[in-house]
């Protein structure tokens, strides 16, 4: 059965590959073959750039035409490549042979063989895939949680003045702003992403097991560490050492760390947003044609949060397990990491699915200012903290304990209640007047 998004296993490649399509430039078995065949291409460069005497010969013009194997990498190169795997069940080893072969067609034969110079597999993969995140990150992730916090901010400046009652413990409280409740959720977004922004994306290269041996034993006489720093540093990334035979992930599990949270404040946002529909604080845009219910023809259902927040779920249980998985593995190198580092791009993928369905949600959500009125000309219980804070302050014995007689009830207490209340104390006039300009709409604090 030919693959479609009909016929693929996963939704990513299914129902929302219009939403993860983009990733596919970053996270797919192409990209990585790409991203292979670049590292060792440029390795090759910055060798004849030494240059090794066995490399002096090689012509700085030849450059550009080597990096257009890499920049100009149609499907049909890892289709060969792949076939050079089935004969030698590696695939790093079928990217070398893939790259020997066009070196022949280029004329550089007799240079071929310092292709992977002194490599183990793990220079070219620890160095591959986290050239994979960080471009993927910077073209693809970051764009789309900065549209999504700047949606939240947009709305936490639209909604400013609007008084909202709150809910501690899931009881009426204290009120205060929807802007301000929105921009809560910014704010902790902007704090996260400035955290993510400070995690260096890390690279091993140090041959088979991190000491350089072979590169050391054919030519002592060059500094291969500053070598290899800026070599990795030029690509753009960090280079860790001393390592193993792999790199040890640690920054790469910090990333993921910080995208899981980054996602868990998304997920309290989505069932905040959930809930405020639940209460009518928030209606919804109708699209003409869309149905709510196949059987309740009247429902407008909050799908886009629901979907957000099973996304987040998906994304967070695999983000959690490569953040602890990867940075383990037995003595020098087990194989464990390699089958889980090629499902980085899977949570990436269920956070942005995530990302466009609360970008949906947020742009269909229409305040429901009765509603907010309403519910807080119905809790005029909410100013006794007010009314409590003002009578300390005038000296007044227990007014803790008066209010409390006050609003205990179990009976409504009204505007007017309040205001008969203000009248029995033994305060001056000026502050009876005080506490009965204070009421559920504009108690909101700062």
């Amino acid at each position: 059965m030919a693959l479609s998004p009909l016929t693929a296993v996963s939704p990513i490649d299914g129902r929302y590959h219009n939403k993860t399509v983009d990733l596919s430039a970053y996270f797919s078995e192409h990209a990585l073959f790409r991203y292979r065949v670049m590292v060792e291409v440029e390795y090759f460069i910055a060798l004849c750039q030494i240059p090794l005497p066995a490399l002096k010969d090689v012509k700085p013009a030849i450059f550009p035409k080597l990096r257009k194997i890499y920049t100009r990498f149609p499907l049909q190169n890892s289709k060969k490549i792949k076939e050079i795997e089935k004969v030698t069940n590696h695939d790093v080893k079928a990217v070398e042979y893939f790259l020997k072969e066009i070196f022949d067609d280029m004329g550089l034969r007799r240079f071929k063989e310092f292709l992977h110079f002194g490599l183990t597999s793990q220079d070219i993969n620890n160095t591959a895939f986290p050239l994979m995140m960080k471009d993927a990150l910077e073209t693809v992730y970051l764009p789309d949680l900065k549209k999504l916090i700047t949606a939240i901010d947009d709305r936490a400046k639209k909604w400013d003045k609007f008084p909202l009652l709150a809910h501690t413990h899931g009881q009426p409280a204290s009120p205060t702003r929807l802007g301000k409740e929105m921009a809560v959720f910014s704010t902790r977004l902007k704090n996260q992403l400035d955290l993510l922004k400070k995690i260096p994306i890390g690279a091993k290269f140090g041959g088979a097991t991190g000491n350089l041996n072979a590169h050391v034993v054919a030519y002592p006489s060059i500094d291969w560490q500053s070598f290899s720093d800026k070599f990795i540093n030029g690509l753009g990334l960090v280079r860790l050492s001393p390592t193993t035979q792999i790199e040890h992930y640690d920054y790469l599990a910090a990333l993921f760390d910080v995208m899981k949270r980054i996602n868990t404040i998304l997920l309290d946002f989505s069932r905040d947003m959930w809930l405020y529909i639940s209460m009518t604080y928030f209606k919804q845009k109708i699209k003409k044609g869309e149905v709510g219910s196949s059987t309740m023809p009247h429902k407008v259902n909050p799908i886009d949060f629901e979907n957000a927040e099973g996304n987040i779920g998906i994304a967070n249980a695999l983000f959690e397990h490569l953040a602890v998985k990867l940075p383990v593995s037995r003595l020098q190198r087990d194989l464990s990491d390699s089958t889980v580092i090629r499902n980085v791009g899977v949570p990436v993928a269920h956070t942005m699915i995530a990302f466009s369905s609360l970008l949906k949600g947020i742009d269909k959500l229409i305040v429901n200012k009765e509603k907010l009125l309403s519910d807080l000309e119905n809790n005029w219980a909410v100013v006794a903290e007010a009314i409590q804070t003002i009578l300390r302050r005038e000296g007044v014995p227990k007014p803790y304990e008066l209010l409390k007689e006050l609003t205990r009830k179990n009976e409504k207490i009204t505007k007017e209640k309040v205001s008969q209340f203000i009248d029995s104390l033994q305060v001056t006039e000026k502050v009876k007047k005080e506490l009965k300009a204070i009421t559920p709409f504009n108690y909101v604090g700062i």
